[in-house]
C-alpha cells in the first residue's frame, strides 16, 4: 500500500474514527485503526465491537492495500506531522514508512484481515434530520442517563418515531427528560434504545450544520447514522423500555413563570454550601409573586428571592438542584415554566408545544 494524505484532512478521519477506538480491550487488533486503500477511496475504520466509524479520506492511492496501524501511536504522531503531505507506504512484511518533510517514522502494522470490519447490515428509508437537531437533541437529553450498568436501560436512550415524530427519551431514576421533533414526512413506526455511549461519539464528530443531513437507519439489531464522509454502526440495547405515559401528567396544582438564567444562578450559587457526598436539598417556597430558594448544610445557609409569575397554591417542595441545573442548562428560552401537582409528586419544566419536557423527582424535607 502507498498513499498520499494532507495532515490536515488525515488528523481530521483519525479524529473521527478514534472514538470508535477502546481504552481497554483483551483484543488488541481493536486498539489499531485501518487504513483502506483496496479502491479507488481511502477509508479509516475504527470499531469496539460495540460502535465502528467508518470515515473517507481525500487523497491519492500509487499502490492499493490495506494495513492495521496501533490507533495511538498513529494518531500522536499524525498531530506532530508538518502540515504538509503525509506518505504512508507498507511492505509486504507490514513494516509501514511514514514520512511528512523531512521526517520519516517506521512502525510495525497488523494483518489488516484480522480487523474486523463494520457489519453489512440492509438499509431501508432513512430518517433524514439536519445535523444540528441531532445535536441539539443529543444535547438536551444526554445528561439524564444512568451513569452506571446496573440497569441497561437507562444507559440508553429511547428512540420512538411515530408517523412525522421522533420522540426520543432518557432517564436515570430520578429525572426524566423528552424531546419531541417534527420530522418532515411520515416513517414507518421505530421503537429502540440507542446506547448513550454511541449518542455521545456522535455528538463528538457531527459537525453540527443547519443545512447539512444526517441519515439514520434502523435494523434489527443496530442503528446506522451517515452524515458527509462518515459512517456509524451501533448495536442497540435489547429489552422493553419504560412505560414513562403514566408518569407523565397534565394536571396541575401550581404553575410558574420565572427567568431561567436567575433561577439557575441562584441555584448554582446553593451549591457552594454543598459538598459531592453529602445529599442536601434545596427547599423552593412559592407564594403569589415570589420564590424563595433555600439552602442549609453543615457549612451554613443561603436564602434567595426570584420573582415570578404564579397560577395555583402557594407551595413548599424539595429538590437535587443538580437536577433542576441540568435540565436548565439546554433549555434556549429565557423563562422557563414550571408544573407542580404536590411536595411529593414529579415537577415538570416544559414549554408549551412539549418540544422539551424535563421531569425531576422531588425530595423529601420533613
Amino acid at each position: 500500500m502507498k498513499i498520499i494524505v494532507s495532515k490536515e484532512e488525515l488528523n481530521k478521519g483519525v479524529n473521527i474514527v478514534n472514538k470508535a477506538v477502546p481504552v481497554h480491550t483483551t483484543m488488541p487488533i481493536l486498539q489499531c485503526i485501518l487504513i483502506d486503500a483496496t479502491t479507488d477511496e481511502i477509508r479509516l475504520t475504527a470499531n469496539d465491537m460495540e460502535i465502528a466509524i467508518e470515515t473517507l479520506v481525500q487523497g491519492t492511492i500509487e499502490e492499493r492495500g490495506k494495513i492495521a496501524i496501533e490507533a495511538r501511536t498513529f494518531s500522536d504522531l499524525v498531530k506532530k506531522l508538518p502540515d504538509n503531505d503525509v506518505y504512508i507506504e507498507c511492505d509486504e512484511k507490514l513494516n509501514t514508512t511514514i514520512k511528512c518533510e523531512k521526517a520519516t517514522f517506521n512502525i510495525v502494522s497488523k494483518y489488516a484481515d484480522d480487523f474486523p470490519h463494520i457489519p453489512a447490515v440492509a438499509r431501508n428509508k432513512p430518517v433524514e434530520l439536519s445535523q444540528f437537531t441531532l445535536k441539539e437533541i443529543i444535547r438536551q437529553t444526554i445528561f439524564s442517563i444512568a451513569e452506571n450498568e446496573n440497569n441497561k436501560l437507562m444507559t440508553g436512550e429511547l428512540f420512538e418515531i411515530k408517523e412525522n415524530r421522533l420522540k426520543v427519551v432518557s432517564l436515570d431514576g430520578h429525572r426524566i427528560s423528552i424531546r419531541n421533533t417534527e420530522l418532515n414526512e411520515n416513517y414507518d413506526d421505530v421503537k429502540v434504545i440507542v446506547p448513550g455511549k454511541t449518542l455521545n461519539k456522535i455528538n463528538g464528530i457531527v459537525p453540527g450544520d443547519a443545512d447539512k443531513k444526517v441519515f439514520i437507519y434502523f435494523t434489527e439489531n443496530n442503528i446506522i447514522f451517515e452524515f458527509e464522509n462518515t459512517t456509524v454502526v451501533s448495536r442497540l440495547i435489547e429489552g422493553e423500555y419504560f412505560r414513562i405515559e403514566q408518569m407523565l401528567s397534565s394536571d396541575y396544582t401550581t404553575k410558574i413563570r420565572v427567568n431561567k438564567k436567575q433561577l439557575m444562578e441562584s441555584l448554582d450559587r446553593s451549591t457552594l454550601l454543598v459538598r459531592e457526598k453529602d445529599k442536601k436539598p434545596i427547599v423552593f417556597d412559592i407564594t403569589e409573586s415570589n420564590l424563595n430558594i433555600r439552602m442549609d448544610s453543615s457549612f451554613g445557609s443561603m436564602s434567595e428571592d426570584i420573582d415570578l409569575e404564579k397560577e395555583g397554591k402557594d407551595m413548599r417542595i424539595g429538590f437535587n438542584p443538580k437536577f433542576y441545573i441540568d435540565a436548565l442548562r439546554v433549555i434556549d428560552e429565557e423563562t422557563v415554566t414550571i408544573y407542580y401537582i404536590n411536595p411529593k409528586a414529579p415537577c415538570f419544566i416544559k414549554d408549551e408545544n412539549e418540544t422539551y419536557i424535563y421531569l425531576v423527582l422531588p425530595v423529601n424535607i420533613l
